[in-house]
């Protein structure tokens, strides 16, 4: 294993978060040489080859991994257990790392055999180093090891800890399925845009960037949310009346149903997959 400074670090699954990470990683000065991904899909590993040159890969979990400081679970949840099986004896000795949306901390102790494990839920915009990631550690995990988790997330953006592993799926809702909704409204703008006769590339800027624009503004300011609204919306104005036509239809509370289903989704899939 190498020092401190360069864990060894070993990633099971090589899709967008672990691309995001390693990418991190790799700005932040952490040597190739101590990076390892194991993906099973030819295609995959040859874009990573020529994405992130001098990073390991392999095809499978085999003795020919080096042994690792920590191992990052970047694999979907209905394959989590079978690739646990698979690893868990060429994996010994590792803090665990799990970016898994609802795979509790219980199913991958008993799947790997160790109480060194943190789960994580990032998003996205890890991929442009503007993460938001929510962190929960088993009590099995060490200052040490959840000082190692920090400094490998931080190169993707923010994080913040939760007390209680539930709280991870509500977590899930809010910021790891976020972009989407975000995603979601931004289409939504840029149609309503090209209906009004603006190019459809020109709506999709203004609203991009309006969005950019008022998260920067709610970022640095302390008012709440509803203050920073009501500064922009003047009684009879415009605003006013886009406002007034959302409150009319539903769409805060029907937002808010939509949350919650995204939260019982994620307790369902560690139910589903973590027997």
């Amino acid at each position: 294993m190498n020092t401190p400074t360069h864990p060894t670090i070993t990633f099971i699954g090589g899709g967008n978060m672990a691309s995001a990470i390693v990418g991190g990683l790799l700005r932040q000065g952490h040597p190739a040489g101590a990076l390892q991904i194991v993906e099973p899909w030819d295609e995959q590993r040859e874009k990573l080859a020529k994405q992130f040159p001098g990073v390991s890969l392999l095809a499978t979990a085999s003795a020919d991994l080096r042994p690792s400081d920590l191992v990052v679970w970047a694999v979907k949840p209905q394959t989590f257990k079978e690739a646990a099986l698979a690893s868990q004896p060429h994996l010994s000795n590792a803090l665990h790392l799990s970016v898994a949306a609802g795979i509790t901390s219980e199913s991958m102790a008993g799947w790997l055999q160790t109480q060194r494990i943190v789960r994580a839920m990032p998003n996205t915009p890890a991929l442009v180093g503007l993460g938001m990631t929510g962190l929960f550690a088993r009590n099995g995990a060490s200052t040490a090891d959840r000082a190692l988790v920090e400094a490998v997330v931080k190169t993707t953006g923010e994080l913040v800890w939760v007390n209680t592993e539930p709280q991870l799926d509500a977590v899930t809702a809010l910021s790891g399925s976020g972009p989407a909704y975000v995603f979601y409204f931004l289409e939504a703008m840029r149609d309503a845009g090209a209906r009004m006769g603006l190019p459809p590339e020109l709506a999709y800027q203004l609203a991009v960037g309006t969005f950019v624009g008022a998260s920067t503004l709610a970022q640095r300011s302390d008012a709440p949310p509803q203050t920073l609204r009501e500064r922009v919306t003047s009684k009879g104005g415009t605003t006013y009346a886009a406002l007034t036509s959302m409150d009319a239809a539903g769409v805060k509370p029907k937002f808010e149903e939509a949350l919650f289903a995204a939260q019982k989704r994620a307790e369902e899939l560690g139910r589903e997959f973590g027997r």
